[in-house]
């Protein structure tokens, strides 16, 4: 008797921690290797377009994007030949090397092929991007890029300190997202973050009636931002229509205060 009940607790104990992991925010992820490049750094971005549970460092498959292209002063330049089937997490993801030649911003932008998340019942297509700023330019940081969904910075996704607080407005087709719920994770790349529950491994806020939402990193490093919405569109899986998840994911570094020694 004493065997299986002690089968059972690890089997229960086991369900428990997948139940749990399930429950984890996906993320579409563009990380560059600088978010601010400066007379004197490298100009050759190293950009690396993943799917995973970033806190977790939990990979997924991401197969080739739909698109993937930079946009800077109105105009959008392709980079999907560009990439190459690469490893994030152990899992399939895609990278390139981008030269920086002009000051401004740029926005990097992936949309991926749907994703069937079957413990969701639905389709998931994250429009994800970030922005890099170089050398000293900056202009067109807080303007939308044209995507289906999208945060638009109301404060620039660069140059922040840890503790900062960080604002963005919702766009779904162009226009604001009353109340728009906002998942929140952090790019655990070193795996040394613990949390103190699951609770705190996304956390959530809420926009206001315009679409404006606020947060404040605790901690340097790069954060990623969800906004979800439910397409008005439907695809098919195994003959039934099932709803699309339309996530617009955007990654912003944080900087750790620095003194003199």
């Amino acid at each position: 008797m004493r065997s299986f009940s002690v089968k059972v607790s690890v089997f229960t104990a086991l369900f428990m921690m997948v139940a749990a992991g399930s429950s984890f925010a996906h993320f579409g992820m563009v990380i560059p290797s600088d978010s601010m490049v400066m007379q004197g750094d490298s100009r050759t971005l190293n950009v690396d377009l993943s799917f995973s549970h970033p806190f977790e460092i939990i990979g997924m498959e991401l197969v080739e994007p739909a698109s993937f292209f930079v946009a800077k002063d109105g105009a959008r330049e392709d980079l999907l030949p560009a990439l190459k089937a690469s490893k994030v997490m152990d899992h399939g993801a895609w990278a390139t090397n981008y030269s920086v030649k002009r000051p401004g911003a740029y926005a990097f932008c992936m949309t991926p092929q749907p994703y069937w998340e079957p413990s969701e019942d639905c389709f998931i297509v994250h429009y994800t991007k970030t922005i890099v700023a170089a050398f000293g330019g900056e202009d067109g940081w807080d303007e939308p890029v044209g995507l289906k969904t999208e945060i638009v910075p109301l404060s620039k996704p660069y140059g922040l300190y840890a503790g900062n607080i960080f604002q963005g407005v919702v766009m779904l087709d162009g226009k604001a997202v009353p109340n728009a719920e906002v998942e929140i994770e952090y790019y655990n790349k070193t795996a040394k973050a613990v949390a103190p529950s699951d609770y705190m491994v996304t956390q959530t806020v809420k926009a206001d009636q315009n679409g404006v939402f606020s947060y404040a990193a605790p901690v340097d490093g790069w954060w990623g931002f969800a906004a979800l919405n439910t397409s008005d569109k439907k695809m098919v899986h195994n003959g039934e229509k099932k709803d699309i998840e339309l996530g617009a994911v955007l990654w912003v570094e944080f900087q750790k205060w620095q003194t003199r020694n």
